[in-house]
């Protein structure tokens, strides 16, 4: 079963890949605002239904005039909705955490500004603030206090609030969309869709009517909103996506039938991307290492760390790294106390790297017992350690299924370092200016975030390779380690190489007339591989054809021997 269809995930695209060589199973799809046509044609037109929801009638309005700030308008909203004497709490939907902090600052200091105006209890929610305020927006509010929540899109599906009679939609969110030619995430502003729109207004139904007040106009609604988000197919990176496909057995992806196809360049550039990190021979067929790295469920170049860290004898540590880069952020800067936090942080810092930072606060966790109350004294998400821990158990019981030996390194970091290379090669940047890097490859500006243990340490390492690029303000390096040059050169001799003095041109020219040749000899061996398929497959379709014909009594193929009439025996009396 496959819920919740329309947070569109990646690995989804397997499920029908599976369901076509399986007959024993059966596939049901579930959403609450999905196309629900578009997924039937590309099931085969199955049968839909309709289930109706238990909600109650919601009054839509819309705004008169276009709205320049949204959380002006919003906040106006929210007054002029609690200063009728009606009851039922409020739900102001914004894009991000920086609008949400806004908002909630503002309501209160223009509530204040109102004489005998009614208490107004105002409770932001968003990923990064810790559970325990979290919670606070599910707990019951006094008699006569009205409940104002200020969210992201996490309230529009992940959760309900019960006593909910208002909603304010701003008419936007925040997405990630993934740039293939430059290898960078932006973290932008779009206006929400028509799908998203309803999803907000239906809020306002759950425990009575409502009403949703959309800081839009009607027309923008229906001219300028598109009808469904556009998928996450269409706007990541798809490596771990074409690596499961490579390990199904899909050899031509770009005519692989998906629901949404993904922009060409998304492909091409994960193809390119797995050949740099060995996943794919020349020819673009699964290498052993692709086989091993499609055993991890993690982004290919995590897969390829975990599979060095073997070699190199440092598993235990890139194992509690890999984890700790698979759930959001570890920290957290509360209110009125980000000196105080960002001096604690300072205290886990590994001048070298972030990688190391996050293996340095792990040990010291596991050092404390993994205990809570550590975690909350060092400003650190609890639950966000639970889940890095139960990742990593995960991951050590297929570590151990694939007979690979979990063993740490010690204090010898620089082998952490250097396999932590072995995977980002590709995303190496060199010094440039203060706190300034460019890409070795694309020549992309990239700048050193002000939360990376990097960032004013005194000195800049001349090469540095991250986690991803992120373009919020600036193009933001997450997650950075410093490496050596000569590194970058021994990992990825594609790249990058040493300039060394009393070498000739002659001997690098042969060099690469030898990769030529070696790329042009296996291409010469897949050709002839995908010639041999092209005949066994329509062999096989010519034997399925002959024996679905019908079979017609006298009807003789061509080049069937004759067999001689034979007089029947007669019956007397």
């Amino acid at each position: 079963m496959t819920d919740m269809a329309h947070d569109p995930l990646q690995n989804s695209i397997s499920a029908p890949w599976v369901v076509a060589r399986r007959q024993d199973l059966k596939l049901i799809v579930t959403s609450a605002t999905m196309d629900a046509t578009k997924f039937s044609t590309f099931f085969g037109n199955v049968p839909t239904y309709t289930i109706p929801g238990r909600t109650f009638p919601v009054d839509v309005m819309f705004s008169k005039n276009p709205v320049e700030d949204y959380v002006d308008s919003a906040v106006k909203q929210a007054l002029q909705v609690h200063l009728q004497p009606t009851e039922g709490d409020i739900l102001i939907f914004m894009p991000g955490q920086e609008d949400i902090e806004v908002t909630c600052e503002v309501l209160a200091e223009r509530l204040g500004e109102i004489d005998n105006a009614p208490q107004l209890s105002v409770l932001p929610i968003y990923s990064q603030l810790p559970s325990d305020l979290q919670a606070k927006i599910f707990q019951r509010s006094a008699e006569g206090l009205r409940k104002c929540v200020v969210a992201t899109n996490i309230a529009e599906t992940s959760l309900t609030v019960d006593g909910i009679m208002y909603v304010v939609d701003s008419g936007y969110c925040k997405l990630k969309v993934y740039n293939p030619r430059i290898g960078m995430d932006a973290l932008q502003i779009y206006p929400i869709s028509q799908a998203n729109a309803n999803q907000r207004s239906g809020r306002a139904g759950r425990t009575g009517p409502g009403q949703c007040f959309r800081l839009y106009t009607e027309r923008q609604y229906k001219d300028e909103l598109l009808v469904t988000t556009v998928p996450e197919i269409q706007r990541t990176n798809l490596a771990n996506t074409v690596l499961l496909l490579k390990s199904l057995g899909v050899q031509d992806l770009l005519q692989f039938h998906f629901m949404d196809p993904p922009p060409q360049d998304n492909i091409l550039n994960s193809l390119y991307q797995l050949w740099i990190l060995g996943a794919l021979d020349h020819t673009g067929s699964l290498t052993p290492l692709g086989r091993q790295m499609a055993e991890f469920p993690l982004d290919p170049p995590q897969c390829k760390m975990l599979i060095v860290a073997h070699q190199m004898g440092c598993t235990a540590d890139i194992l509690i790294i890999v984890s700790m880069l698979s759930v959001p952020s570890i920290f957290y800067r509360p209110k009125g106390r980000e000196e105080e936090a960002d001096g604690v942080r300072e205290k886990f810092q590994v001048p070298e790297s972030d990688h190391l930072t996050y293996l340095n606060v792990y040990n010291q966790w596991k050092s404390n017992n993994y205990s809570a109350s550590w975690c909350n004294e060092h400003f650190i998400h609890i639950k966000a350690m639970r889940k890095v821990r139960e990742v990593r158990q995960q991951l050590k019981d297929i570590l151990e299924q694939q007979k690979i030996e979990v063993i740490s390194c010690g204090t010898d970091w620089d082998i952490i370092r250097k396999c932590i290379c072995s995977a980002y090669f590709h995303q190496a940047a060199r010094l440039k200016g203060i706190g300034e890097y460019v890409n070795c490859r694309t020549g992309m500006p990239c700048h050193l975030h002000p939360t990376s243990a990097l960032f004013g340490m005194g000195f800049t390492p001349d090469y540095v390779v991250y986690h991803e690029l992120i373009m919020t303000a600036k193009e933001y390096m997450q997650c950075v380690t410093a490496v050596d040059g000569h590194w970058l050169a021994e990992l990825g001799p594609m790249f990058f190489s040493v300039k060394e003095t009393g070498r000739s041109g002659r001997a690098k020219r042969r060099q690469a007339l030898e990769h030529l040749q070696d790329m042009e000899g296996q291409m010469k061996i897949a050709q002839e591989e995908i010639k041999a398929r092209k005949q066994e497959h329509e062999r096989k379709l010519q034997a399925g054809a002959r024996i679905a014909e019908i079979v017609s009594p006298g009807l003789k193929e061509p080049g069937t021997p004759s067999t001689p009439r034979k007089t029947p025996a007669r019956l007397g009396l």
